[in-house]
């Protein structure tokens, strides 16, 4: 072999060995992970960016399909809206190396009013986000497998595999056995999707509505009420429009003056896509992701009975 597949090997060996190292971490902080995401009755908020977002993603889904409802959060998009899908009995599992990445301090004010708990995976156990962490999960490493020893190789790898080993523990604990697996694994692949249908994972309850006459203020408290990031519009048992929370900040920018004296009628959105209760969770997903939209409204007899996110469906 050449000189390009030694160096593969070594890169093999400096990940195994980052691997190895993680037992050497492991102490107490990692049973009281376990215990934060167990005791918890909401969902398990995974953020990061950058490769630790990339790790996050893979992390949030394989929590959601092995017994721990989970979602990815985006720290660029939070402060856009997507706080909206975080709620009080959450726990948030913040993913940076240096523990110092900005687009994730800047969550920890939020969280922390709240009272949301903050488990963090970092390779620096003094950084900003184990200081303001109830517990920190280490993943630091010798070194990376990057010849510069820059790139995160090893220390992302560690990250994914810090990530696994929770959720492995997580359904143990849950005693997560074969007919749940295969209740969200239909024929041993990821076709839950295939077969749940809408009604069974939207959102039903306190539903963000409000008339077409209604005023600013009173469309930014209810918008904020039902932490959807929506608000529909109804009028006359007939849905009308929709107004999301990023129509609200570009209404926000170009009329500043008259902001306040807007109502709904001046800047919904008509014809929002509406969908049954009895499509399937995939068919919900593509059209989201065609339309390049978030959120679907759920109508049964022109009567709006949910609403279903992309987060709930992905």
């Amino acid at each position: 072999m050449g000189d390009h597949s030694d160096y593969a090997k070594k890169v093999f060996t400096i990940e195994a060995q980052a691997i190895q190292q993680l037992s050497n971490h492991l102490d107490d902080q990692f049973d009281i992970a376990v215990n934060l995401i167990l005791s918890t009755k909401g969902k398990l908020v995974v953020t990061g960016i950058g490769k630790s977002g990339l790790i996050g993603r893979k992390m949030a889904a394989t929590f959601s399909s092995t017994g721990t409802p989970s979602f990815f959060l985006h720290p660029a998009e939070a402060f856009h809206g997507d706080l909206g899908m975080v709620s009080k009995e959450d726990v948030l599992l913040a993913i940076s190396k240096s523990g110092e990445t900005s687009e994730i301090l800047q969550l920890i004010p939020f969280f922390k009013k709240q009272k949301i708990s903050i488990i963090a995976i970092s390779a620096e156990q003094n950084s900003t986000l184990a200081k303001n962490a109830q517990c920190l999960l280490n993943v630091s490493v010798n070194q990376e497998a990057c010849p510069l020893d820059l790139a995160p190789t090893a220390s992302s790898t560690a990250t994914l595999v810090m990530g696994d080993a929770l959720a492995m523990a997580l359904m143990k604990a849950r005693n997560f056995q074969r007919a749940d697996f295969a209740q969200f694994h239909p024929g041993g692949s990821l076709g839950q999707k295939l077969f749940t249908e809408v009604q069974e994972v939207m959102h039903q309850k306190n539903l963000p509505v409000v008339p077409p006459a209604t005023g600013m203020v009173d469309l930014i408290n209810t918008m904020t009420k039902g932490k959807l990031g929506l608000v529909v519009i109804q009028e006359v048992n007939k849905i009308v429009g929709i107004i999301t929370d990023g129509d609200l900040r570009r209404v926000m920018k170009l009329k500043q003056a008259q902001f306040f004296q807007l109502t709904a009628n001046d800047f919904m959105s008509k014809h929002p896509i509406q969908i049954s209760a009895n499509w399937k969770i995939k068919e919900a997903e593509a059209l989201m992701v065609d339309k390049k939209i978030t959120s679907l409204l759920v109508v049964e007899k022109e009567q709006l009975i949910g609403v279903v996110q992309i987060y709930q469906v992905a």
